[in-house]
């Protein structure tokens, strides 16, 4: 059996340390594509399971440039992060960023393709528009 630094399992579940805010049902799935009318809204599936998830996480939590984006803890919140990829039109994968405006998906990378710099000259993109 592998073990992680902390001696859980790493097939057990993890608590998420990030400050970002959690997105933990439907009903906050859909303020955040409410909010998506207003502005571009980032959302981050993350896996605690997942030691690449972890480091894009930190690449978003650590970037020079300020990235506001929401979290949702693929693991602890499967119904809701199932519900995000059907009411997206979206194939769901771990770790993923995805860019929410005017209700849909603009833009969606995961894995190694979450880059911040790549992000932000998306949002850059959408507000010149």
């Amino acid at each position: 059996m592998s073990f992680c630094r902390n001696g859980k399992s790493r097939h057990e579940h993890q608590e998420v340390m990030s400050s970002a805010p959690r997105l933990t049902d439907e009903t906050g799935l859909q303020v955040l594509i409410a909010e998506s009318h207003d502005a571009p809204v980032l959302l981050f599936k993350h896996s605690t399971r997942c030691s690449i998830s972890s480091m894009a996480l930190n690449r978003l939590e650590s970037s020079e440039m300020p990235l506001r984006f929401h979290l949702i803890d693929v693991i602890a919140n499967r119904p809701v992060s199932n519900k995000v990829a059907e009411v997206l039109s979206i194939h769901h994968e771990s770790p993923q960023l995805l860019v929410i405006h005017r209700g849909e998906c603009v833009y969606e990378v995961s894995h190694l393709e979450i880059k911040p710099a790549e992000i932000c000259k998306e949002l850059e993109a959408l507000n010149s528009k």
